[in-house]
């Protein structure tokens, strides 16, 4: 095993207290901090854009190119899963459902392999 020189060991300190510091910043301070109305509500969709940008791409892509096919069980159990979730506002039941029809089509049917 190598061992670790000065500079790598400084530049981990270094990096940790610059971490810690600003994780801290606001403990450090006597009043409370308040975010401006505007990135309130910017925050409201934060995470419905990023779960959109993750889950989008996945359903309807395939090794990075759009799916060319109906046979994709993806698109049933997303198609499924939103059905279920409209009408009992259920999210167990949602991925419940969702992955039965995904493992149904995919196992069963061998669509998508």
């Amino acid at each position: 095993m190598t061992e670790t020189d000065a500079w790598t060991l400084f530049t981990i300190v270094l990096l940790a207290g610059v971490t810690v510091l600003t994780r801290c910043l606001f403990f450090l301070s006597d009043k409370p901090w308040t975010l401006p109305h505007w990135a309130q509500r910017g925050l409201q969709y934060a995470p419905i854009a990023a779960l959109g940008a993750v889950v989008i791409p996945e359903v309807v892509m395939t090794q990075g190119a759009l799916i060319h096919t109906w046979q994709e069980p993806r698109l049933f159990a997303v198609a499924a899963g939103a059905a279920w979730f409209f009408w009992r506002k259920d999210v167990l039941g949602t991925i419940v459902i969702g992955m039965a029809i995904y493992l149904a089509l995919r196992l069963g049917l061998g669509w998508g392999l």
